[in-house]
């Protein structure tokens, strides 16, 4: 893996068309000076130890090595080594409820983007934990694996839509079983699996899933994310609804009280997600209380320092223009090897 230690100092790389475009402009400058005294053709023949291509040499190897120190300065490394270490977290897999329920608007912006923006404060709060993600309507998918790098999980969280799963429905039952068996083998660290949906049309057995879960020490919380008297489903950019075989606007409401029932026996907690942080202050606080124990991570846990090799080329460069004159050498202009 490779990075810059300071990659501020990259905004430097800007001077470098400054440079050349000064460059330009006092070559420019310079040959209308000397077009002041004269022909520049015969005046060339009365200098001839003048050395343009010198001169350019010159600027281009300085031009070089300023590049080469601001690189320096960037500070350019490379992962050493991928290494396995010991952290203080819990484990939590996280079940989101992604059927064309979850678009209503009961809930600002809407019931998935208001779970997607609550999650993603979740894992800012996170520091040595580690976090999985499932997604679920009528299946349930593992759409990240449990891992401790938090930066792809808001990454695959940002792109959930309901066109991830085909098959509609509300499969809560198969979420929580995927989500029981894909935490981390024999570790000793608290587990819970946080479920956030509307609770509507759901289909298995979430309560036997749940207690299965709680068997297991895993604890299942869960947030219900909607409104009690129901709202309906948009249906694309306009101001259409989603409705039922008859013609009828379909009303989704939030089914609390089975939402309740799955918590209890998950031993979890259950809180209701509306436009304010409360739920998503009891679900941190229910984090808290959680047992720590080690986790092992897997991280670049080392970068080595790379500049080196450009400080040398750098300090090459600027020997090189020192030594470069911007005149032709008198002795060797008289040799020539290659006339008879």
């Amino acid at each position: 893996m490779f990075r810059f230690a300071h990659p501020e100092f990259l905004y430097l790389l800007f001077v470098l068309p400054a440079l050349i475009g000064l460059y330009v402009y006092a070559i420019a400058r310079k040959r209308a000076a000397v077009r002041k005294y004269g022909n520049p053709a015969l005046l060339k023949e009365l200098m001839p130890e003048v050395s343009h291509k010198r001169q350019a040499l010159k600027f281009w190897l300085s031009f070089a090595a300023v590049a080469a120190v601001i690189l320096v300065i960037a500070g350019p490394q490379f992962g050493s080594k991928l290494e396995t270490v010991k952290r203080q977290g819990v484990e939590i897999m996280v079940c989101l409820d992604v059927s064309n329920s979850m678009l209503a608007e009961d809930v600002a912006p809407n019931r998935l983007e208001k779970s997607k923006q609550m999650l993603s404060r979740l894992t800012d709060g996170f520091s040595n934990d580690k976090v999985g993600l499932i997604v679920f309507a009528g299946d349930a998918f593992t759409q990240l694996p449990i891992t401790s790098d938090y930066i792809s999980a808001k990454m695959f969280l940002s792109s959930i839509n309901p066109s991830m799963v085909s098959a509609q429905g509300t499969a809560i039952g198969a979420a929580i079983n995927l989500a029981a068996r894909s935490f981390t083998p024999n570790e000793t660290s608290d587990k819970a699996i946080i479920l956030i949906t509307d609770g509507e049309n759901h289909e298995d057995d979430a309560v036997g899933a749940a207690k299965a879960a709680a068997e297991k020490g895993i604890r299942v919380n869960i947030i219900g994310i909607g409104q009690l008297q129901g709202s309906p489903i948009p249906v694309g950019a306009g101001s259409d609804f989603m409705k039922d075989k008859s013609g009828n606007v379909v009303i989704t409401k939030l089914n609390e009280q089975m939402c309740q029932e799955i918590s209890a026996a998950g031993n979890g907690m259950y809180a209701r997600a509306d436009n304010t942080n409360s739920a998503l202050n009891a679900l941190q606080k229910e984090i808290d209380k959680m047992n720590k124990s080690e986790l092992d991570g897997k991280v670049y846990s080392e970068y080595d320092e790379q500049f080196h090799v450009l400080a040398w080329i750098a300090l090459f460069l600027l020997i090189a223009e020192c030594l470069t004159l911007d005149r032709k050498n008198r002795v060797f202009r008289k040799i020539k090897l290659f006339q008879q």
